[in-house]
């Protein structure tokens, strides 16, 4: 889990105009006896601190806010020495209690918020320097010069991203529905690409898919990680936690995927009802293209399609074989996120007229001589864009 101030320097880097980073040297922190001179600024970032070239005049002097770690502001100022060609950061004012000779090799971070405003952060752990410098995509040769927001590697975007919804949350966990549209939102926002709904679902399920796995473990350790850090008074208390989280997590894998399912059906103008009504208060997971087709004796039965979806079939396929008395003598669509079944499972299946739906990439994972009967999701989608003459 990233650290909070690793995570703190890389959200305002992302939200600044420029930004800056460098190792602290012993003359900054102090151990030399000579930081009240200031922290020394490469010269590659006089353009984030003044306005005019460097060397316009023999000392160039500005004074802007600063914002430090806990909550401290100062009014500080930017120097250049044009006889010693020396660009610094001045005046901390008294008892400043950063820059001590212990923060020496300490990643220095500077960001600009506009030409008045600034923050700085000092990460200090060789876990959140390397943190930064991943998310950043650079190494440690490459600092003491300006970096870029558009250099935030998607991780780290990712990590911020699912921070801030959970941060926003007025509740201990969202509905599978809101965590499913949130982790759909969180990856359309860090990595785009919104056409892969229509021209690759199967990489667009299983990755919406990674995404709310992501976001429902980092609420996870945010509700829990504290009490379980702390341990419990007793067996029963640690029964009753575990048996809580447990079932959570079963509930929300349970609707997860048909959650994803309907937005990637939505993507590809496909006409659908989910949890249609079928004969007996049967309710199939998707039914294509309506439940009023379906009671409709007038509508070919060849055009109705039923999908069940669950998360894991090995054991529960079987409930799938009665959902739509109508389509008894048809195919019934089971779409899965399972990877392998044993060939006599799949024969039983392909006996009582189920066709499996998988991720392309997952079908690899099924015996070699039975692959050819699985269908990707891609395949299922244009089948019904075909039904349904789209």
């Amino acid at each position: 889990m990233m650290g909070e101030s690793a995570l703190q320097a890389i959200q305002s880097v992302t939200a600044s105009q420029q930004a800056y980073c460098k190792f602290l040297s012993a003359n900054d922190s102090g151990e030399t006896g000579g930081h009240q001179r200031g922290i020394l600024i490469s010269k590659l970032a006089g353009g984030m601190l003044f306005r005019q070239p460097l060397g316009a005049e023999n000392i160039l002097k500005r004074t802007v806010q600063i914002s430090w770690p806990d909550s401290l502001r100062t009014e500080s100022c930017f120097t250049y020495y044009r006889s010693k060609n020396e660009l610094r950061i001045t005046k901390f004012g008294r008892d400043f209690p950063f820059l001590r000779p212990d923060q020496t090799g300490a990643l220095f971070v500077l960001t600009k918020q506009d030409e008045d405003h600034y923050s700085a952060f000092f990460l200090e752990t060789e876990e959140e320097i390397e943190q930064f410098l991943d998310a950043m995509g650079i190494s440690p040769t490459e600092t003491n010069r300006l970096i870029q927001a558009a250099q935030v590697q998607p991780e780290a975007r990712e990590a911020l991203a699912i921070q801030h919804f959970i941060a926003a949350l007025s509740v201990d966990f969202p509905a599978s529905e809101a965590m499913a549209a949130a982790a759909r939102e969180i990856h359309s926002r860090v990595y785009q690409q919104p056409s892969l709904i229509r021209t690759n679902p199967d990489r667009r399920l299983i990755e919406w898919t990674r995404m709310e796995y992501a976001l429902f473990r980092a609420i996870e350790r945010a509700r829990y990680g504290e009490a379980i850090s702390r341990g419990f008074a007793s067996v029963d208390d640690f029964v009753a936690m575990a048996n809580m989280v447990l079932n959570r997590r079963k509930s929300r894998a349970g609707k997860s995927l048909e959650h994803h399912l309907a937005a990637i059906f939505d993507g590809n103008g496909i006409a659908y009802a989910a949890q249609a009504v079928t004969e007996g208060n049967k309710r199939p997971d998707f039914l294509f293209p309506s439940q009023a087709a379906y009671h409709d004796p007038a509508f070919p039965t060849e055009r109705l399609v039923s999908l069940a979806a669950k998360t894991t079939c090995k054991d529960r396929w079987r409930q799938v074989i009665n959902e739509a008395d109508r389509l008894r003598n048809r195919p019934k669509f089971l779409c899965t996120l399972q990877q392998g079944i044993s060939p006599a499972q799949m024969d039983e299946m392909r006996d009582e007229g189920v066709i499996l739906v998988v991720p392309q990439p997952y079908i690899s994972a099924f015996p070699r001589d039975r692959q050819d009967r699985i269908w990707s999701l891609a395949a299922f989608v244009r089948y019904i864009q075909e039904l349904e003459g789209r």
